[in-house]
């Protein structure tokens, strides 16, 4: 028997124990306080401050540590908002009632009431005059109770790493806090927060692999999202001028540190703006992110200093080549034999071969990106590589798009919306030429377009990736409480 299924029968053992002292998994037991309230009461009050002080308390929480001397028992108790240690004795609790101490394992779950005071140390504790266990934990905690070294029963077994994570726990925390002060600009600035399907009849919105599914009444394939954008967009149609979505979409790519099949991230749409009106919206956004999270001066992102005080830098896309690139000018940017020639000699794949502005794609992502440390806006995108943007009047070769990076990864990607159906119909038949990732014709947003669709500006931004930033993670697994994972078996 192994060591673990040991500890699991000796635990069954004082389960069973218990059982004859009182009842099993009650559910009677009221708390009227946390510990983060007790902390914000009496934090600062002194030893003597303390003296005297009658008022009961009733909380409930885990057990993470216990040290026993003699007739008395010290114990740290977690619950959703922090630790308290507890003070134990058979004067305290009565003699019956401490004796469930003998029953009780690190990771049992227990309500107990009792009276605040300090410890010569002055550490705060509340005097326990009653004790119940509320739930067994018959499964021993990982050794290390201050966090998972097992990375992979770190993301497999969340419950675990919050449970003894305090780190983990608060970073989950901050997501919260993120998504909802993001929710909450969006609000204060009239825009209506929507809900649009997850499973499509055809795959469409962005470029990429999708899932797929079968619906058995009506016996039809479906996909799905990978982005809300066409729905979207079909409620600006409508009459909504103003729209968000925070939303998880589902891509059948790869896994990476920056990559889940799964993610979340918050589209948006507002008539009558253009790709600049995006720009310094989400700017503003990102500056009252970081105030309201007391960034002040920098953030730091795996030991690099983000500075969030200047102006975000603009740039539009192949002078970000030129720029990054050594070697590739102004001269043989647009010469596709030399640009196949350099990807060659840099071990960069070319995706879609003979196709200049993808190549184009492919050594801005391979060799630009990665240097986009501080916050920056690429600008005027080739048209051939977006597909839903409205054109450049001067230059139908390029889109009034942008894409921001920040530590060198995409946080967010815009544009002023394409709104002619003849154009967007005509770019839809293009991508059916190309391969199996590329956008799908939908035959019912070019009728919806066809009825009139105003001058609209649209963004997305990856909300994984941006509280990987605001958190300091260096995985995207590390802000998702359940990645996905393959199963062990």
């Amino acid at each position: 028997m192994s060591e673990e299924n040991k500890l699991i029968l000796e635990r069954k053992r004082k389960l069973q124990a218990l059982s004859e002292l009182t009842a099993l998994y009650p559910n009677d037991f009221r708390r009227n306080t946390s510990v983060q309230e007790l902390v914000a009461k009496y934090g600062d009050k002194t030893k003597e401050d303390l003296e005297g002080e009658d008022a009961s308390y009733l909380i409930a929480g885990r057990i993470l540590t216990i040290r026993k001397m003699g007739n008395s028992t010290f114990a740290n108790l977690h619950d959703d908002s922090g630790k308290i240690q507890l003070f134990l004795s058979k004067n305290g609790t009565g003699k019956e009632q401490y004796s469930l101490l003998d029953q009780t394992d690190l990771g049992d779950i227990v309500g107990v009431k009792g009276v605040i005071f300090k410890t010569k140390t002055g550490e705060l504790t509340l005097n326990v005059s009653e004790y119940r266990i509320l739930s067994k934990s018959l499964r021993p905690l990982p050794e290390k109770y201050h966090g998972l070294s097992d990375i992979e029963i770190k993301y497999r077994q969340r419950y675990l790493d919050l449970m003894i994570s305090e780190e983990s726990k608060n970073v989950f925390k901050d997501r919260i806090k993120i998504i909802s002060l993001i929710r909450k600009y969006f609000e204060d600035n009239k825009y209506f927060e929507v809900e649009t399907p997850m499973m499509h009849p055809i795959a469409g919105g962005a470029a990429a692999k999708p899932f797929t599914t079968h619906h058995n009444s009506l016996d039809m394939e479906l996909y799905l999202r990978i982005a809300p954008e066409l729905y979207l967009k079909r409620l600006i149609i409508g009459g909504f001028e103003k729209v968000f979505e925070i939303n998880r979409s589902f891509r059948n790519e790869g896994l990476s540190v920056k990559h889940n099949p799964e993610f979340t991230m918050i589209e948006f749409y507002a008539a009558f703006e253009d790709y600049h009106y995006l720009m310094n919206f989400i700017e503003e956004l990102f500056k009252s992110l970081f105030d309201s999270l007391g960034f002040k001066n920098t953030v730091t992102y795996q030991e690099q200093a983000i500075d969030i005080t200047k102006k975000f830098e603009r740039i539009n896309f192949h002078d970000s080549i030129i720029k990054f690139c050594d070697s590739i000018s102004s001269e043989n940017l647009n010469d596709y034999s030399y640009l196949e020639s350099y990807c060659k000699n840099h071990d960069i794949e070319v995706s879609v071969k003979d196709s200049l502005h993808k190549t184009q794609l492919d050594i801005f992502e391979k060799k630009v990106e990665g240097k986009l440390i501080q916050p920056t806006f690429i600008t005027e995108y080739p048209t051939a590589v977006s597909p839903l943007s409205r054109r450049v009047d001067s230059n139908p070769e390029i889109v009034e798009r942008f894409e921001l990076f920040i530590a060198g990864r995409e946080i967010a990607n815009g544009f002023s919306e394409l709104n002619d159906p003849i154009d967007q119909s005509e770019r839809f038949h293009d991508q059916l030429a190309t391969d199996e990732e590329k956008m799908k014709y939908d035959e019912d947003f070019i009728i919806a377009m066809e009825y009139g669709m105003p001058p609209t500006a649209g963004a997305g931004i990856g909300i994984d990736r941006l509280v990987m930033l605001l958190t300091n993670s260096a995985s995207i697994r590390d802000v998702l409480f359940f990645p996905l994972m393959k199963p062990k078996s």
